[in-house]
């Protein structure tokens, strides 16, 4: 065993280089979270258009109304297909309103495909979420009706999420976030309500 003096030895001429080095497990789970934050951040800036707020509302209330069905697997179809042609009608709506504006007129219709398509993407993360709960109860790893209902709900808590960020990003105090959150999931939670009779 080396004594004290020994080990000062070893460091000094290692250098400063020798204390401060992060070892390499560190490193990698500095990159790890790096890699993940970035997507995660990206799929957070997508869920704040209109688009994805409207999906969000779109989706609950699919799968509100899909309680007629017997399994999750045909809530997840019903709920896929609609937000399908939903996504469609808006690409189809942008492309139109886009060719008629000056700044497009002469440009090739794939160019305005594809920009109104990217613009109104967020109507198709919306669905991610409960997508995952639905096919969760599919494979068998969540009960039928667990997953509906966490399907169902996830997406007022999405809401409330979204009405804190905004609260946060204003500078408001945690009291006033929290009642932003309340405010904003209570309201989502209405308009499903009301997308749902419709549907």
């Amino acid at each position: 065993m080396r004594d004290d003096g020994s080990a000062k030895e070893a460091m000094m001429r290692g250098g400063p280089d020798a204390v401060k080095r992060p070892s390499s497990a560190w490193r990698w789970i500095h990159r790890a979270a790096h890699s993940m934050a970035k997507p995660a951040v990206l799929l957070l800036r997508a869920y704040e258009t209109e688009y994805a707020i409207y999906g969000t509302v779109l989706v609950s209330a699919l799968i509100a109304v899909g309680w007629k069905y017997h399994t999750n697997l045909e809530v997840f179809l019903f709920t896929l297909g609609t937000i399908g042609v939903f996504w469609l009608a808006h690409i189809y709506s942008g492309v139109v309103a886009g060719t008629l504006s000056k700044e497009h007129r002469g440009k090739a219709i794939w160019i305005a495909v594809l920009a109104s398509a990217r613009h109104s993407v967020g109507m198709v993360l919306a669905m991610l979420v409960p997508a995952v709960f639905l096919l969760l109860a599919t494979v068998g790893v969540l009960d039928e009706y667990v997953a509906y209902y966490l399907a169902l709900w996830v997406g007022v808590v999405i809401l409330a999420v979204l009405g804190y960020a905004n609260a946060a990003r204003r500078g408001s105090h945690w009291s006033l976030r929290l009642l932003n959150a309340a405010a904003t999931s209570v309201l989502g939670l209405g308009i499903i309500w009301l997308s749902a009779l419709v549907h």
